[in-house]
Order: structure tokens, then C-alpha cells, then sequence
């Protein structure tokens, strides 16, 4: 399969893009976290004809340096499922947060404690905005150091490290849960204290805070720049891409994407590794001819 398909009678269809929002990770990346030639290239003609192109991912904005040399015009970057909108101009450890969308501390121990309580040997870690911080037990899932080994009780204490910094979101692994059950039984534990979602495929949830997603983060960018949902494509391949996939005038669930996220994009392209994006990019603009 070399080219993308779209479902009939999609409201978006006849309306010229003029924002294209795209996932990382199992999305514009491939598997080896490199991004091809041929989604180089694709980036750079959307830019060219004028669509703006945005980068929403689950990722903190200290793990962007794979694409910071793919940012163009605004250099914006929708980080951390929506918690945060960064800067990625200053290059590698010189980004600048420009919007800041927290997990307030007492709903994150809320949502800590519900968690405890419905899936026993739940271990915790929390993301800030300059901080990573995780308890002993949570295993080495992020190939990095953290900057304090405490439970998650004293991270998120008013008097915890860097008690300064805002919390973007708290990470909450499971040893044997099947992840799909997981993140059912964590919505309904967690309720109203935080949003939840899964961008892994293990058993790995990303906690934020109530109404943060990326497509509330990603409207507000928008609404600044007088852009409308009909006029935004959007690509995803997991449960936390879902409501931006729903909310934007075209979507495309990647050919290696989750069910839910299949059930939910207006259309479908080819995997990750066959430049899914690219191939539907190249259509686009070859639609504006």
C-alpha cells in the first residue's frame, strides 16, 4: 500500500489545509527514531506552500532534539501530551516554555492515591517542566537519570524537589496489567482529578491535568492564529492522539496505529515506516496544483 485513503463524506474534504498537526513517536519517526529523507522533504514543500506544521507529542520538550532541526517559521512545539507549548529555536537544552498547562499537586496525589488503591503495585514517576523525578521501583523505562529516587508522595508534597516547578504530568506503571485494561480501570479510579491516556505499548499511563489533551492544547494554538479545526490535518497512532484525531477536519490513523485511534481519524495512511505522513503531505499539496 503506497497511498493514503479517507472516508467518504468527511466534512473536511473541498477545505485547503493550513495546519498540520503530527505525532512522533510511532507516527512522523520511524521505528528507529529517525526521521526519513522523504518526511524531510515533505515538511519543508508543506511549510513552503504555507501550512504551518506542528509537532504534538507525548514527549517532554528535553526529548525534541530528534526533530529541532525540522522546526520552521514558528519553531512551536506541543510537548507532553498538551501540558506544555515550547520553543524549540534555541536548539538542544535552550528551549523556551511558552505555555504552561499543569497537573496541580493535589490532584496529582489524588489520582496517585486512586491508582494505589485500584491496581496495587502501581509505581509512579513525575514529569516537570525541567524535572524528572520517579520512585525506586519504577523500572528504567526512559533511558535517563532521575533527578530524585522518593515516592511519589513526597515528589508531589507542597515542600518536594523542585516544589517550584510546575508538574506536567505523572507517569504510572503497571508490571503485569494488560494496558488497554489498565487505562479503563485508571479513568475510572481517577475520575476528574486528571486526564488519562497511554501513548506505549506497555502497560505505561501519562496523567495530566483535567482538560489537557493534545487537541485542547492544540485548539488553543490555533484559535491564536485564527486557524479553524476544519482547516487542520492531523496524524496519530495511539489512545493519547485520539480526541485530536476526532477534533481536526482530517485525520489519519498511521497503518501501525491503535484500534481506537483507527475508529476515530477520518482516514488511514501507511505505517510509520513507509512515511505515512509524507505520503499524505504529498497529496495535499499535490491537490493544490
Amino acid at each position: 500500500m503506497t497511498s493514503a485513503t479517507r472516508q467518504p463524506g468527511t466534512p473536511a474534504a473541498g477545505i485547503q489545509p493550513r495546519l498540520i498537526a503530527t505525532d512522533l513517536d510511532g507516527t512522523l519517526l520511524r521505528d528507529d527514531k529517525s526521521v526519513s529523507p522523504r518526511t524531510v522533504a515533505a515538511l519543508a514543500a508543506a511549510e513552503e506552500a504555507g501550512i504551518e506544521v506542528f509537532f504534538v507529542t507525548g514527549r517532554p520538550a528535553r526529548w525534541m532534539d530528534v526533530v529541532s532541526d525540522h522546526v520552521h517559521g514558528h519553531g512551536l512545539a506541543i510537548c507532553g501530551n498538551g501540558a506544555a507549548v515550547v520553543d524549540l529555536h534555541g536548539g538542544a537544552g535552550a528551549h523556551r516554555f511558552v505555555k504552561v498547562r499543569e497537573l496541580a499537586r493535589e490532584n496529582a496525589l489524588d489520582a496517585v492515591r486512586a491508582l494505589r488503591e485500584a491496581a496495587p503495585g502501581t509505581v509512579f514517576a513525575v514529569e516537570q517542566t525541567y524535572g524528572f523525578h520517579q520512585e525506586p521501583d519504577y523500572p528504567k523505562l526512559h533511558m535517563e537519570i532521575p533527578d530524585h529516587l522518593r515516592p511519589a508522595e513526597e515528589l508531589l508534597a507542597p515542600d518536594g524537589p523542585d516544589a517550584d516547578q510546575p508538574v506536567l504530568k505523572i507517569l504510572a506503571y503497571h508490571p503485569s496489567l494488560d494496558p488497554d485494561a489498565f487505562l479503563t480501570l485508571a479513568r475510572l479510579a481517577v475520575g476528574d482529578h486528571a486526564n488519562v491516556t497511554r501513548s506505549s505499548p506497555s502497560a505505561l499511563l501519562e496523567l495530566s491535568g483535567c482538560g489537557v489533551s493534545k487537541a485542547s492544547t492544540l485548539a488553543l494554538c490555533c484559535a491564536e492564529r485564527g486557524i479553524s479545526h476544519e482547516e487542520v490535518v492531523a496524524f496519530g497512532d495511539m489512545p493519547n492522539d485520539v480526541e485530536m484525531l476526532t477534533w481536526a477536519g482530517q485525520s489519519y490513523a498511521m497503518g501501525n496505529a491503535h484500534p481506537d485511534v483507527v475508529a476515530a481519524a477520518s482516514g488511514r495512511t501507511v505505517a510509520n515506516n513507509e512515511d505515512g505522513v509524507a505520503v499524505v503531505i504529498e497529496q495535499l499539496l499535490a491537490d493544490r496544483l
